[in-house]
């Protein structure tokens, strides 16, 4: 079963977004955690304006549900976030939970944050009638079976839709428009390529938001890096990265340290050359990094050799 989920979805935030389509991540962002969204990753996600309009305007691919602070999903994914700036995001922010009343725990403050890539957002005479079946009580969202009903019925109208508006504004041949059409056409999960926002989050996540190297878990004070740059032919995926302080990030950039295959931090003598110090950082030479758990998402071997011959000054 390919599940899909159609979720009510904030007019000025879809308008914003459908204006920019130039962004392929969007959040989809609540103000109050509280409730998990737990659909499954690689799946559709419908977008249906409420009243008076009653429709589904567009669909998305579902990664990852976080909960975030709000400056670091406006870090994350920028105008993404359906807004111009931080400002705006925490000014829409308060209005809503003025409206609902939700007042933040004690801690750190944290919205639900849905992370979208691929996001197909039609014009209004494309448009389409929400599912016969939807209960008009529904606050969030609901679940479909896209394989039968009135959720296969909205699949292949979305599907009818999408090539609709890439044959008035793009060339359907064009590569990425042809894998999507593919995709969507065969009702199956495929693992799709993260956004950059997105790696940020799940890198920062495997690695339970502390500091490949010291630990810290100060997140204003931690970014993901790439092992090999995306604009160098690295993916955003979490086996291409590290969670590190921001200051060892910009170091391994630059190259002035490394990590080894075997995850062991080598700081290079041409810091001290360079810049006639270094003295913060030499003592961390020889630190053994803590991986993410899961298998699948510590360093790649073959990256990390890569930097290792191709970044890493010595």
């Amino acid at each position: 079963m390919l599940k899909g989920t159609v979720a009510n979805t904030d007019r000025g935030w879809f308008e914003f977004l459908r204006g920019r389509p130039e962004l392929d991540e969007v959040n989809f962002w609540s103000p109050s955690p509280r409730q998990a969204f737990r659909g499954d990753p690689h799946t559709p996600f419908f977008f249906r304006l409420k009243a008076p309009v009653k429709a589904v305007a567009g669909f998305a691919t579902f990664t990852r549900y976080e909960r975030l602070p709000p400056w670091l999903a406006w870090e994350a994914f920028g105008p993404g976030n359906g807004v111009d700036s931080l400002e705006e995001l925490e000014a829409r922010l308060a209005v809503l939970r003025e409206h609902i009343r939700y007042q933040p725990p004690p801690g750190p403050d944290e919205i639900g944050c849905i992370m979208l890539i691929e996001p197909v957002l039609f014009p209004p005479d494309l448009w389409i009638p929400e599912p016969l079946d939807w209960k008009p009580r529904t606050q969030s969202y609901r679940y479909y079976d896209l394989a039968v009903g009135e959720g296969r019925h909205l699949w292949e109208r979305c599907l009818g839709a999408a090539r609709e508006l890439s044959e008035a504004r793009y060339d359907w041949t064009d590569r990425k428009w042809a894998e999507r059409a593919g995709r969507y056409a065969e009702l199956r999960l495929v693992r799709p390529r993260l956004g950059q926002g997105t790696f940020r989050i799940a890198t920062m996540q495997a690695y339970e938001r502390a500091c490949a190297v010291t630990g810290e878990h100060s997140l204003p004070a931690l970014d993901a890096a790439h092992i090999k740059p995306f604009a160098r032919g690295g993916a955003h995926e979490v086996a291409n990265g590290l969670f590190l302080r921001t200051d060892l990030h910009r170091l391994f950039d630059r190259g002035y340290l490394t990590v080894t295959p075997e995850l062991r931090l080598v700081v290079g003598s041409r810091l001290r050359e360079d810049y006639e110090n270094g003295r913060t950082y030499y003592p961390l030479d020889g630190t053994t990094l803590r991986p993410p758990r899961a298998t699948d998402e510590r360093p790649s071997p073959e990256h990390l050799r890569w930097h290792n011959d191709s970044v890493f000054r010595g």
